[in-house]
């Protein structure tokens, strides 16, 4: 090994090669067993591959620990990793564990562990960096911190005291939603409940996003009713109304009441339409512009940094009002198009001629149909009386095509064909409706 000694939260997002240099994936955790009297053994990393899959790989293969990357033996068995009775993952659950010191002399948090290779191939937990609770009032004001051996300490759990989740979260702190929705649905359930108390609410609810319905809806469940109410807040209106309508209709009912009146009146007016048609995929949230705007002003509308890239693709125009549902709706303006004429251009000038919209009644798989033939990111929902009520846009559309367990991708070939047959049926307007938990497997 080219370190006898590495602290664990810094293999975090390393990246893992073969031998012949070729990128393997990135270190997501580090597992360890515990025994009777001496420290933790590490039994090896969790390292997620392409596909977003996680996997076990043996501390045994790994040949080379340096600074930001390991080498492994290239002998990785790529089954989903899950978690054995008797493992533990340092930085999902030890992170944020209290410690209390051997002596008697307090308490201390545990930030960081350093794992050292005790013996060619076997490695234990060595030392413990740990901070203690601060001693002054000042809210500036943080306490001691420490390096112990695993003997100075025992571990300290008190019932009913959730384990601190901020270790963990300043861990992964620059994970992209859908990269955190994963690794929170690897945790133990009990462990992610912690960790979505602990997140912003709009950090939470862009998770939320990435996850499968009925994982939202378990996190949903556990918080209170007025966190869960400022976490649908921060969602997308179309995701906001798809997780109320998985819930019970009187939770369901009383979270809208709770919620801030605008945002609430997006996601009833999402949810009187049918999942399985435009209104119901749709978000009520698009750019909508006069015809008397400039180019200028609908550039600067799409550059806004929160928007989403499939809603900036294109600005809708209307009469007045210009809130869903709006009067009377004109065409689209696609951004490139936008980009070919001079600022001072009206858009009312630049309406895409060949772009029909379509009514909130159309079907998914004619929506679908639609942005596959026209090569579309998005477009647009109108009602009976010619009003823009929406746009679909083409994540909204693969949201509903995939199944629940999307990510946990393809385990074998008949899960292959089975995709190949969904695909067929999609060519052929018949769009089935899937769900599923994520799929596991029992075994490494």
């Amino acid at each position: 090994m080219s370190a006898t000694r590495v602290f664990v939260a810094r293999l975090a997002g390393c990246t893992v090669f073969d031998p012949a240099g070729d990128r393997v994936g990135r270190v997501r955790d580090v597992l360890v067993v515990y025994r009777r009297s001496d420290p933790p053994h590490v039994v090896g990393l969790i390292v997620e591959i392409p596909g977003k899959r996680r996997v076990f790989v043996s501390i045994n293969r790994v040949t080379s620990i340096s600074a930001g990357q390991i080498i492994t033996t290239g002998l990785i068995n790529v089954r989903r990793f899950e978690q054995r009775g008797g493992e533990v993952r340092v930085i999902a659950e030890m992170l944020g564990r209290k410690v209390a010191f051997a002596d008697g002399s307090g308490d201390a948090t545990v930030e960081d562990v350093a794992i050292e290779e005790s013996a060619q191939g076997e490695w234990e937990v060595s030392q413990l960096f740990v901070r203690k609770p601060k001693s002054g009032a000042s809210p500036f004001a943080k306490g001691t911190t420490a390096f112990v051996t695993w003997k100075e300490v025992r571990e300290k759990t008190v019932s009913g005291e959730a384990q601190s989740a901020e270790r963990l979260i300043a861990t992964y702190s620059e994970l992209k939603p859908a990269d955190l929705a994963t690794t929170l649905l690897d945790l133990p359930a009990q462990r992610r409940q912690e960790v979505a108390e602990e997140l912003p609410d709009d950090r939470l609810a862009d998770v939320l996003e990435e996850m499968p319905e009925s994982d939202q809806v378990e996190i949903l469940s556990g918080l209170a009713d007025d966190r869960a109410a400022d976490v649908l807040d921060h969602m997308q209106p179309d995701d906001a109304a798809d997780l109320i309508a998985q819930m019970p209709e009187e939770r369901g009912e009383h979270l809208l009441d709770l919620m801030e009146p605008e945002e609430a009146e997006d996601v009833r007016f999402l949810l009187a339409y049918a999942p399985d048609t435009a209104g119901g995929l749709m978000t009520p949230e698009p750019i909508i512009v006069s015809a008397d705007a400039t180019v200028a002003e609908g550039l600067a509308l799409i550059r806004r940094h929160d928007l989403p890239p499939a809603l900036g693709a294109a600005v809708m125009v209307t009469l007045p009002p210009y809130e869903p549902p709006t009067g009377r709706f004109l065409g689209v303006v696609h951004f490139q198009r936008m980009l070919r004429y001079p600022p001072h251009e009206r858009l009312g000038t630049l309406l895409d001629q060949g772009l029909e919209p379509v009514r909130a009644e159309t079907s998914a798989a004619e929506v679908s149909r639609i942005l596959a033939s026209y090569d579309l990111v998005s477009v647009p929902v109108v009602d009976d009386h010619h009003r823009l009520v929406g746009v679909v846009t083409i994540d909204d559309v693969l949201d509903y095509l995939l199944p629940d367990d999307w990510r946990s991708h393809p385990e074998d070939d008949n899960e292959v064909a089975q995709r190949a047959a969904a695909r067929a049926q999609l060519e052929t307007r018949s769009i089935p409706i899937q769900t599923g938990r994520r799929a596991t497997d029992a075994s490494r």
